[in-house]
């Protein structure tokens, strides 16, 4: 996670271990970590990511993650 209390869209699906495309569907449908929308650019709190991956953390296969 870098210094700045903000990441890129491409910074965040690094970190997720996903890709900038599938963290774009994850905004259209609403099942991402929350984000900040200034005109066309997209950001995130780091602080929200963590909050959606621990909220996402799961024991067992069969667990179902908690709604937002």
């Amino acid at each position: 996670m870098p210094d700045s209390p903000l990441g890129t869209p491409e910074e965040v699906a690094h970190y997720m271990r996903t890709t900038v495309t599938a963290l774009g569907q994850m905004r259209y449908r609403g099942h991402g970590p929350k984000f900040i929308k200034v005109n066309r650019r997209v950001l995130y709190k780091w602080e929200d990511v963590d909050e959606f991956l621990n909220r996402n953390t799961l024991q067992r296969t069969d667990d179902r993650p908690v709604s937002a």
